[in-house]
């Protein structure tokens, strides 16, 4: 096992791996820039080192600067934990080449995997579904319109470097294709610095649907269920549970099983994401993500497991602790995610913390760096802390997830609770029967 880890992130991830660290033993280290001087992950890690100024580019993404920390502290590996260098083949490889584990899946299966039409070849050679779509990228527009008419309208063109919802553009009609194909293309130059684009079939009332995986890289693997996470506003997820409300524990072990098979195939190691849109009883893969997920609460409380922990186990070289057979559903669990934003526009809304009190109680978590007296620096993801809810059933996890954030104390800044307490009161919310596009319609009539 591992002496002293170090971990290349910031918020609320820093701070859940410095806390996974504390019970496991192992002395944990704190990068930062400059402007997270006095930010909780420093604060409550072993040791601390600064490695630029506020900028990402210049702290958070620099890899020699990491690499170094690493060196000076004699850390023996590092958890990436999200975004940022998370899922970077280069960075990954620079780690590896310098000896240092990285906690995570190998260089080669993160490259794999970030590219979306090698991820969805990858996925189809592996057994898993996919959605109808182009073989490989569109060069023009010619090619374009031709594979549009080949499978129908509307249909989806998405960048193949591409995330977070840039690069990608819906054409209902033959009509809307050109623009709609011209303008993919140059946001994923200008976000990604490549232009190239594919085409899928655009469904017209999906849900987001993926699935935990988990693997030794030994050819053993393992998944943990689904989350629902179709509650999205410009294709960025805001609210997320476990298990999904409308997936029976038959589709359940079934697109699981296929997800596990296919990682244990090609060695994976660590935690996984394979990401789905589910619609008409069928699941069609988009995407994997080879790290830990912003919402991998909801999985931990619903199934009793440490993921980060375990990420941690695996990259030292032990077994999972856990079979397939251990891991059974417990309950349901919601996460929502608290951002320093001001509504009804959604605007960044940076500044100090002047009072912060986290709600508690049974099957109620706060992961959060707030503290009285904080300071929201401005250069970051608006994140600020994810409330998450366990109950017996799906009702008492709605109920308590009501009571929590009535509970919730953040002054200073303005946040999007509002928008959670609001949404409790929605019917489709309630029993569940929202998809990807019901929250933009939501807020354009009740926030427009």
């Amino acid at each position: 096992m591992f002496d002293k880890i170090l971990i290349a992130n910031r918020g609320e991830i820093a701070l859940r791996v410095v806390r996974a660290c504390a019970e496991m033993g192992i002395r944990s280290v704190a990068v930062h820039s400059t402007a997270d001087s006095d930010a909780m992950h420093v604060r409550m890690a072993d040791e601390s080192i600064c490695i630029g100024p506020p900028p990402s580019t210049a702290s958070y993404l620099n890899t020699a600067a990491i690499i170094s920390a690493c060196e000076i502290t004699g850390a023996q590996a590092i958890h990436p934990g999200y975004g940022f260098l998370s899922e970077n083949a280069n960075f990954v490889q620079a780690v590896e080449d310098h000896e240092i584990t990285f906690i995570g899946p190998t260089a080669e299966h993160i490259r794999v995997m970030g590219d979306k039409i090698t991820a969805k070849e990858t996925a189809k050679n592996l057994g898993i579904p996919v959605v109808p779509g182009s073989e490989g990228g569109v060069p023009d527009l010619d090619a374009a319109r031709s594979v549009a008419e080949g499978m129908g309208y509307p249909v989806i063109i998405k960048a193949t470097a591409g995330g977070g919802g840039r690069g990608m553009k819906v054409a209902k009609t033959a009509k809307d294709l050109e623009v709609a194909f011209r303008t993919a293309r140059s946001e994923s130059k200008a976000a990604f610095g490549n232009d190239e684009v594919y085409i899928e079939k655009y469904l017209q009332k999906p849900r987001h649907i993926e699935v935990q995986v988990f693997g030794d890289g030994k050819g053993n693997a393992v998944h943990l269920g689904e989350r629902d996470c179709s509650l999205q506003r410009r294709h960025q997820k805001v609210f997320e549970e476990a298990p999904g409300p409308v997936i029976t524990p038959e589709m359940r072990a079934e697109i699981g099983g296929i997800c596990a098979d296919a990682v244990a195939k090609i060695n994976y190691i660590g935690a996984g994401t394979v990401e789905f849109l589910f619609e008409d009883g069928e699941f069609y893969f988009i995407e994997m993500n080879t790290r830990l997920q912003v919402e991998h609460p909801v999985t931990e409380a619903i199934f009793g497991v440490d993921l980060v922990r375990e990420q941690i186990r695996v990259a030292a070289g032990l077994p999972l602790e856990f079979s397939q057979d251990d891991l059974v559903v417990n309950g349901h669990a919601i996460e929502v995610r608290l951002n320093a934003e001001k509504l009804p526009n959604f605007t960044p809304s940076p500044g100090r913390i002047s009072q912060y009190h986290a709600p508690g109680g049974l099957g109620v978590r706060m992961d959060s760096a707030l503290y009285d007296g904080y300071s929201i620096p401005p250069y970051y993801d608006s994140l600020i802390g994810k409330l998450i809810v366990h109950g017996r059933d799906r009702p008492e996890a709605l109920a308590r997830l009501r009571r929590a954030l009535g509970e919730l104390i953040i002054d200073g800044i303005d946040t999007s609770v509002p928008l959670f307490s609001a949404l409790l009161d929605e019917a489709a919310v309630q029993d569940g029967s929202y998809d990807i596009h019901w929250l933009e319609k939501w807020l354009e009539t009740n926030l427009g």
